[in-house]
Formats: structure tokens, C-alpha cells, sequence
């Protein structure tokens, strides 16, 4: 169980990347009060999380409806996440959400951004969706899907906690401190994404 535990938190933790929408969300509320900041926080988690859960429930029964085996939908997610973790290793993923930051930013009418772009994409974005669906897809018995739920709701509530303290992180650590995770939890996300292939390719292969 604890092995479980820790493949999903590592898993979420590096799609979700905490560390990384920190900074995104401190320059998206530059000028927000505080109060305003802190309920955005909690508002654009709480929805990324629903957003999650429910793909954690009727994720498999919408592949079965679409007559789509989990095997081919671990390869297409591993593929998935192994762009992300090169857009990560290389700053394309951080750039991609400072330009939609600096979008939203540009338009004054937007002032509560919990929704878009924090909870979705950059929460609940098609990376995190894929993850949450293939580790309860490896959960065989309702005891494994409450360890992959609590690892995913320890990643939410990190988060939580990096959105509320992300303008005195941003002074404490600054963006060379960000930078360097963001490659570290990129080269790890490459390997595990390898893995989700391998083990597609090796369960549709065999007989």
C-alpha cells in the first residue's frame, strides 16, 4: 500500500506541480487583496479536486463506452506526459502558462481566475486527468483506490498551501529555485511516463 501511495503522490505531485503554478497564480493575483487571494486558492482547488474525482469514478466507464482499452489508453497517456515532462525539462510548460497568464492578466474584466486558468488547465489540465484515471485503473480492490484518492487529495491540499503562500515564496526562493525543480520533476515525469508505455505495450502484446 505504501508503494502505491507513494507511485500516485510522486505521479500527481509532478503533473500537478505545485511548486511550479505557485509563481503562475502569485503574478495572476499581484493585485487582488489578500482575502480575495486566499478564497481564489480555495476555490480553484476545490474545483480542480471535483474536477479529478470525477474522472477517478467514471474515467473507466467512459473508455468502456468509447470502446477504448486501458492498455491503449495507458500508451496515449504515457506519450501524453512524456511531452509534458520534455516541455518541463526544456521551460516550454512554464513559458505555455506565463503567456496564458499574461493573457488573462490583459483582460481587466477577469478578475477571478480560481476557475480558468488555475483550476483548469493548469490544476486539472489533461495530464493530471490522464494520471488520476490510470493509477485508479492499477487499483484493484476499493482499498487501493482510497490509497490513490488520498495521495491525490495530500497533492490538492499542497497546493492549496503553495497558492496561499505563493507571494512569500516567490520573495523567499525566486524563479531560479522554481526553475530548478521544475527540470528535476521533469526527468523524473519522463520515466514514469516511459513506464505507463512499456507496461501498454507490454499488456497489448500479450497473449
Amino acid at each position: 500500500m505504501l508503494e502505491l501511495f507513494l507511485s500516485a503522490f510522486v505521479t500527481l505531485f509532478v503533473i500537478i506541480d505545485p511548486p511550479g503554478c505557485a509563481p503562475i497564480y502569485a503574478g495572476l493575483t499581484a493585485n487582488a487583496p489578500g482575502s480575495h487571494r486566499r478564497s481564489m486558492a480555495i476555490r480553484a482547488t476545490l474545483i480542480a479536486g471535483i474536477i479529478l474525482l470525477g474522472f477517478a469514478f467514471f474515467g473507466q466507464p467512459l473508455l468502456n463506452a468509447l470502446h477504448i482499452e486501458l492498455d491503449a489508453f495507458r500508451i496515449a497517456g504515457g506519450i501524453m506526459l512524456f511531452v509534458i515532462a520534455l516541455e518541463m525539462v526544456f521551460e516550454k510548460r512554464t513559458q505555455r502558462r506565463e503567456e496564458r497568464a499574461e493573457r488573462v492578466m490583459a483582460t481587466p474584466e477577469i478578475e477571478d481566475v480560481s476557475v480558468f486558468p488555475m483550476a483548469m488547465p493548469m490544476l486539472a489540465g489533461p495530464g493530471a486527468i490522464a494520471s488520476i484515471m490510470l493509477l485508479m485503473s492499477k487499483a484493484p480492490t476499493l482499498s487501493h483506490m482510497a490509497v490513490v484518492l488520498a495521495a491525490l487529495i495530500s497533492v490538492l491540499v499542497l497546493t492549496l498551501l503553495a497558492l496561499l503562500a505563493a507571494t512569500p515564496l516567490m520573495r523567499l526562493f525566486g524563479d531560479q529555485v522554481e526553475a530548478v525543480i521544475t527540470r528535476l520533476l521533469g526527468v523524473l515525469l519522463a520515466a514514469l511516463a516511459s513506464q505507463y508505455v512499456i507496461d501498454g505495450v507490454r499488456g497489448s502484446f500479450m497473449l
